[in-house]
Order: C-alpha cells, then structure tokens, then sequence
C-alpha cells in the first residue's frame, strides 16, 4: 500500500523516494525555498504532525531543528506503509482593513519618505534616484504571525499586505524557548529564516520591491532583537531588559529605536532602505505595545482608557496621555493555538467559531469554509464558553459527565481535554493577574475605566459574550469595548505616515511606568482567582 501523505489538508498518495517537497511541488503546494531543494537555505520548514518513522534520518542540515520540524528538501519517504500528517508554514493572505483606530484626517501625512525632482529622500537626505512610487513597510512581528503592510507614501494608502507563520517556531512556540534557543546555536538562525521568510512576503507583493524605501518593525522585546541580530540573552534574566534598554539607562543611547539599512540586513528591498522599529516600552512590553498606542492616539488621550493586547505575551496598559502603567503578562501561547491538542493559528481550516445548542449538537465556523483541521484561539474561547454557558464545563474547568475530553468534530479528530483546558485557564489567569495589578498600581478599578481596547492577532474576531462569560476581558458595558484587531500593524502604518506621531509615541513612552508583576505580593491569588471561569467585574478591595 502507499503512504497516505496529508499536506496543508490535501491527501496524495505517496511511494518511497521522492522527499516531502518533491510531493508538494508535484501538487502544487508552496513550500519556500531560496536554494532549490538543495537544503542550504533553511526555509522549506515543515511540522511533521505524525508519520515521522516513515521519514528519512534527519541530514546534517536540518540539525538546528526542533522535534517535530524538517526541512522538506531533505525528508524522503522511506516505509511504503503508513500515515504522515504536515503543513508548511503557512502563508494567508490578509484582509486589508483601510480604517484603523484614528480617523484618516486626524493627522497630516508628513513621512520621512520624500520624492521630489526625480530623487528619494530619508529626512531630507538624498538616498536615490527614481521618478517612480515611493514605498514604505510596515511589519507586525508576531511570535506566532507576522503581519506585512505595503504603504504608498505619497497617499498613506495602504496598497498590499501579507501574513505568515512566524517560521521561528522551530526555535520553540514561546520567547523564552526563543531566547534559549538563540543563545545556544550560533550563526543567528532564527534571524535569518526570518528575514528569508519575510523577502518572499515582499516578492508576493504587487509592487517592485526596490521601490521600498522605508520599514517600520514592531514586535514584542525579543522578536525585534531577534530580528536585528542583537542578543537577547539577557531579555531572558531578571530584570528581564533589552540590551537597548540596559545601554539607554546607561546613558549610551538616548532611545530604545533601533535604525539600520536594508543592505546590512540583506532584506530583498531597495538597498539603502531604512529599517527601523519603534520604542520599546520597557522589559517585555515591546514595540507591538507602542505601536498599538500610536494606534488609539494614547498620546493625545484626555480619558481614562485600557489597552489590552492578547497574545502570547499579553501586553496592559492603563492610563491617558498623562501618564501610562504597563504590563507583559507571561500567558503563553495556548490562546494562539500553542500547546493545545488540537489548537492552530488562525489560517485556513482553523475553527473560529462554535456554537452548542441544549442537546450539544455542534455548530462551528471554519475560516476558508473547507474541512476543519484544528480550533484557532477565537474559536477557543467560543468553545470554552459554550461548554460553562451550557453546564458541560463548571467554573474550575471540569467537564461535568466525568470525561477527560470534549469531541468537537469526531470525524476530524478535534478534540478539546482537560490538560487543554488547565493550559487556557493558566493563559487566562495570567491575563487577569495582569490587569488587575495594573488597575492598583493606577489607584482605580474596572468601573472607572472610559474605554477598554481588545487588541491582538484574534481580538477582533472573539466574541465578546462569550469573552466576558469566561472572564478573560473585563465585565462591562460592551459601550465601553472596543475590539481593535491588529493595532500593532495599524500604529506601524501611522508611523510610516507620519513623523509628527512617532516623536509623540517616543515622549509618551518617556514617562511610562513599567509595572513588574511578580514583585507584587498578591500575584498569586490574583492569577489562582483568574484561572477561575467566573466573569472578571471588580478588583478586590486593597485597603
């Protein structure tokens, strides 16, 4: 018999010989490459579900890679029987959203990016010839997506966008495996497979990528150093700081901004291209936090607000334009699909939705409308509601029949346990832990606050009621809520517009206070009381 061969969902039937990318090529997947299958660029990663006895020995090339990962040029079939299940790092068009939080006229376009007299120019200085369009990039770097912008600098039209999954993930799912794994393999290779990655992103874009003159980067602490070589070592050890950070409160530096060319990047782009990122925030609260503040106009903020950013690191922030107070929440990936049974990104075949009526019949929402592969984070939480909504699951996440598992679609084998659901609630617990210790150190509770954002990679497409029913987001009016989805790339486009806000963004950020959690004595019985399903309404009195 032949081997049954599952790719990005499609089955082939495969013999002994030809490799992995070979049967993908032959069915007209896309797997990256730079090198044509001969394994020296590192990029035709695949995550090998199942079936990895069928496969050959790993090569000499693909040793810097985790368990579970291959490089397809070098994964040969070798056992003529059996099952293999993969995917590639999967690449997902986004939807291109021309509103953002700011209304287009509230600021003047001024970029850094000038075209006059048949040259290009960097504030103000020359650094090309070219009577054609001038363009700038916005880039989201995710742990787990990154998210591109094209922007026509001389509109601030947004006029392509791509998203992938960060091929990092070989490194590990999280930034501490991330750090660990940069530290102890030389040669910057989880940099390289980055901007790899990335350069085939811009080569998909409906534009001559030497026309790009201009990159914004933001992402959280250790995926912005990562991606300009610096090392990050120390991100991983208490006080848990980037090396711009340590250099900026010695004095060596007057911003956390990182500036270099796209040359000494070897970034596909025009070669003289500035890449940039914005501030970080300070520890692990990244540029993606500053971004997402360009993006609500905290600067300018009279109100007093939250801003939530859902992630793998989950980012709060509380404050206006007086004053901010911010803090990384250690979630972990699990709400991005990250070391859950049957949890994915949120790409094509991922369950975004699910429904449970009174008999438990069940009604999910796939994303693309094909066959269901796995349950991104949306769908997660709509799950997690569903079962407390519907008495399936009780509030310490116990699944009320005595089984250790909810069947969501049988036929595909997707499935949500209990381990998965102590995983969510940790996730959660950590969120709550979070904001609750922010709102003290402001002096305020939840029913002080103006507006609350729902930022992050899922944010915009959560459902709310199902959101609160959990306790993940804040019990309050739903007036008070405003979903923002991606406002990490929606600040780096403002920054690529306009310079005017970036040296706001750098002010704000100035007098920013960095919330440490753990240095807070009531840490822990905030995170046990969040790991709880019971709606999030009032920070418990502190005097």
């Amino acid at each position: 018999m032949p081997i049954d061969l599952h790719i990005n969902g499609k089955t082939i039937e495969a013999a002994p010989g030809p490799s992995l990318f070979d049967y993908a090529e032959q069915h007209c997947i896309r797997v990256p490459t730079s090198c044509h299958k001969n394994g020296r660029c590192r990029e035709c990663l695949v995550e090998v579900v199942s079936g990895m006895e069928h496969l050959s020995q790993r090569s000499p090339e693909e040793m810097h890679l985790e368990d579970g990962f291959r490089l397809s040029c070098r994964s040969h079939i070798v056992v003529g029987e059996g099952h293999i299940n993969c995917h590639t790092l999967r690449r997902a068009t986004i939807r291109i959203e021309e509103r953002g939080c700011i209304p287009a006229d509230s600021f003047v376009l001024d970029p850094a990016i000038t075209h006059a007299d048949g040259r290009v120019y960097v504030d103000g200085n020359p650094v090309a010839h070219s009577s054609g369009p001038v363009h700038g990039l916005a880039v989201d770097l995710g742990t787990t997506t990154v998210v591109t912008r094209l922007i026509d600098l001389a509109t601030g039209r947004v006029v392509a966008g791509e998203s992938f999954e960060n091929p990092q993930r070989f490194g590990g799912s999280d930034v501490m495996a991330r750090i660990r794994y940069d530290t102890d393999h030389k040669g910057r290779l989880l940099k390289r497979t980055l901007l790899s990655y990335l350069g085939h992103a811009i080569e998909a874009m409906a534009c001559d990528p030497l026309t790009i003159y201009e990159v914004i980067v933001c992402g959280n602490t250790t995926m912005r150093d990562l991606f300009f070589g610096l090392p990050v070592e120390t991100i991983g050890q208490r006080p848990y700081r980037s090396i711009t950070e340590h250099e900026l409160n010695a004095g060596i530096r007057k911003t956390t901004s990182l500036s270099t060319t796209a040359k000494r990047l070897s970034l596909r782009i025009h070669p003289s291209a500035r890449v940039c990122s914005l501030p970080l925030v300070g520890g692990h609260i990244g540029a993606d936090t500053a971004a997402c503040l360009l993006a609500i106009d905290m600067a300018r903020e009279e109100r007093l607000v939250a801003l939530i950013d859902i992630g793998t690191n989950t980012e709060v922030i509380v404050g206006n334009r007086k004053g901010i107070f911010a803090a990384s929440c250690p979630a972990g990936p699990a709400f991005e699909g990250g070391g859950i049974t049957c949890g994915i990104p949120a790409l094509e075949g991922a369950v975004e939705a699910v429904q449970l009526n009174e008999s438990g019949v069940v009604s999910v929402q796939v994303i693309g409308g094909g066959r269901p592969e796995g349950v991104c984070g949306s769908g997660l939480i709509d799950l997690l509601g569903e079962l407390l909504r519907t008495g399936r699951m009780n509030e310490l996440g116990r699944l009320t029949d005595g089984s250790d598992r909810f069947d969501l679609n049988v036929e595909n084998n997707i499935r949500l346990t209990e381990r998965d659901i102590s995983e969510l609630a940790q996730a959660k617990g950590a969120n709550v832990a979070g904001l609750r210790i922010v709102l003290k150190s402001c002096g305020v509770e939840i029913s002080e606050l103006d507006r609350c954002y729902i930022a992050g990679g899922f944010g915009r497409r959560i459902n709310l009621e199902s959101a609160r029913r959990i306790g993940l987001i804040p019990d309050i009016p739903s007036e008070k809520i405003l979903q923002i989805g991606n406002a990490s790339i929606e600040g780096a486009t403002i920054a690529l517009r306009s310079r005017t806000r970036r040296g706001e963004l750098q002010e704000l950020i100035r007098h920013a206070t960095h919330v440490e959690l753990e240095m807070d004595d009531e840490f822990f019985d905030f995170f046990v009381d969040g790991c709880q399903f019971l709606p999030f309404r009032k920070v418990r009195n502190q005097q």
